[in-house]
């Protein structure tokens, strides 16, 4: 395979990681507002107290091998959204502070309360932001002549968008990891979020092939969509089964997997779209890639880790197995 080509799949599989594992506990921060009963609050940190620094190991992992194989790509990409990714960085930063003081806190709480939450919904947003601005195409020469070029309206609408997504894995999380009220109340809000994700999913979609000459004919020409129709089939047979599954807890794990299975196909059908570019109409990933050399030191690195941190992630996550009750809190 070629090295360009295996790179930009090891990059798609660890922010596909990224949106799916930090997803649920920025959605169980999204989330949080909307449980204010005693101990509730608790109950949703502690759910996710064990695994939330874990989880942003993506982040940095995919990071590390767009600014190492795509150079060109990560400095486009950073220099044009430095403030959302700096707003981003700051919302998660207070988020990971309010684990640390949150537990100890007594008169500070609903300050640390606010950091959780509201860190979570930006670093959420800011995320969604970014992904619209790149679909949608940001023209590097005129970045420099307004700083708020990015900002438009298709951006706004995919934050949102990315927001409810992340929303919708936490309430999944949340019904596969608790009981009784919490459980119910988790259900009730995911089948409302699971109906503004689909609208969502479509509407974004429909902007998109309305707006690009290029991703309309990658999914129109010839017979393109009748191959790649399974995507929007099988997204929503799989929404559908979701709800079926948050009315029935005698399968309390599967909605959760069938949400995440609604996300990898909405990857994929972004993958299809924006390939071969990072930077839609400007920017290959064979552009943008480092030398053959750098590829070929680099791959050192990433045999080693990527099978070490999906061992960690896998044995966390074992070891946290179960609803939240079954065992002590692990921070």
């Amino acid at each position: 395979m070629d090295l360009i080509l295996f790179y930009f799949l090891i990059l798609g599989f660890a922010v596909l990681m990224y949106v799916l594992l930090d997803g649920f506990d920025l959605g169980v921060g999204i989330l949080y507002p909307w449980f204010d009963r005693e101990g509730e609050r608790d109950h949703l940190m502690r759910s996710i107290s064990h695994v939330w620094d874990g989880n942003e190991t993506w982040l940095v992992f995919g990071g590390v091998v767009l600014f190492a194989a795509f150079p060109a790509a990560y400095a486009g990409i950073l220099s044009t959204f430095y403030l959302p990714i700096i707003l981003m960085l700051f919302a998660l930063i207070f988020r990971g502070v309010a684990f640390e003081y949150r537990f100890k806190a007594h008169r500070s709480r609903p300050y640390w309360d606010l950091a959780f939450s509201a860190g979570s919904a930006i670093a959420a947003f800011c995320q969604g932001l970014i992904l619209g601005s790149i679909v949608q195409g940001v023209n590097a020469d005129q970045i420099s002549e307004a700083s708020w070029y990015w900002l438009s309206p298709f951006a706004i609408l995919t934050g949102f968008s990315v927001m409810a997504g992340y929303a919708l894995l936490g309430a999944s999380y949340l019904y596969m990891k608790s009981r009784s009220r919490i459980q119910q109340h988790a259900a009730h809000l995911a089948k409302r979020l699971l109906v503004i994700v689909m609208l969502a999913m479509l509407t974004v979609s429909l902007w998109t092939v309305l707006s690009s000459d290029n991703i309309r004919t990658r999914w129109f020409d010839g017979l393109n969509f009748l191959y790649l129709s399974p995507l929007p089939i099988v997204s929503c047979l799989l929404a559908f089964l979701a709800w079926r599954g948050f009315n029935n807890n005698a399968h309390e794990v599967r909605p959760f997997w069938f949400v995440a299975g609604i996300f990898a196909l909405g990857f994929t059908g972004l993958v299809v779209s924006l390939f071969p570019y990072l930077i839609p109409n400007q920017v290959t990933i064979w552009d943008a890639a480092a030398p053959y050399s750098s590829l070929k030191f680099l791959l050192v690195g990433i045999l080693i880790f990527i099978p070490l941190i999906l061992a960690y992630t896998f044995w966390g996550y074992r070891v946290f197995s179960g609803k939240v009750e079954d065992y002590q809190e692990g921070y």
